[in-house]
């Protein structure tokens, strides 16, 4: 469990986060500007929050980004252009790329999951930008971490790929028992990964529901207004 009581203050932004995540997917919806970055920034410890997280039981709010049980994947996929598909995944890892055959296994496992141990070999600029995603889920995955944060890593994809990734972060979120939190500006996305959704509206949580409630015939009252049906 993902035990989440966070505060922050930029500017004139003021922030409140407090909600239980379970293991599984949950989406951040919300409009531009509203927090849903800001709160994954937070939880990966890129900023300075108040308050209180705890994972499992254990205070994560002193540690440092590096230590935190958490891999994070933002919109670029920030891939080495001069290292190979192996190496990109590999890094994840050891940034000297010297490696135990227990880690060469993480990553070979890594590279079948999403599909790209044909294309290790590769580098950067031959792929796809489909192809130049799975690697950096791949370098996610291979670090094992309990907890995923996603800040809207596919939105330059086209629909189709869109949605293959979605499929793939959902597969992965159950077979390894994740808890996943992905940043959306898109109910489709929320329905298409399943689990649970929340709402950000300036700075706060304002609903926590199963994803099924971006289908109920009489919408949620307080996710009306974001999907435009007040």
């Amino acid at each position: 469990m993902l035990k989440i009581d966070l505060q922050y203050d930029w500017e004139s932004f003021h922030a409140n986060y407090c909600v239980d995540i379970s293991p599984g997917v949950t989406t951040l919806l919300g409009g531009s500007g509203e927090g849903k970055s800001t709160l994954l920034h937070l939880l990966g410890g890129f900023l300075a929050g108040r308050g209180e997280l705890f994972f499992n039981e254990e205070s994560l709010l002193s540690l440092p980004a590096y230590e935190r049980p958490i891999s994070t994947l933002f919109q670029s996929d920030n891939l080495f252009p001069q290292l190979t598909v192996w190496q990109n995944v590999a890094i994840g890892l050891s940034p000297s790329l010297s490696l135990n055959s227990e880690q060469k296994a993480k990553i070979q496992w890594a590279l079948e999951k999403t599909q790209l141990v044909d294309k290790k070999d590769r580098y950067p600029q031959a792929l796809s930008g489909g192809q130049a995603q799975r690697v950096a889920i791949a370098r996610a995955l291979v670090r094992k971490k309990p907890i995923l944060l996603l800040d809207e890593p596919f939105s330059a994809l086209d629909p189709a790929l869109r949605e293959e990734m979605l499929y793939l972060v959902n597969e992965v979120t159950l077979e390894l028992g994740l808890t996943t939190l992905l940043v959306s500006h898109l109910p489709q996305e929320a329905s298409l990964v399943g689990g649970r959704v929340i709402l950000i509206e300036q700075g706060c949580i304002t609903a926590h529901e199963p994803v099924s409630v971006l289908s109920q015939i009489e919408p949620h009252p307080l996710f009306s207004r974001y999907l435009g049906v007040v």
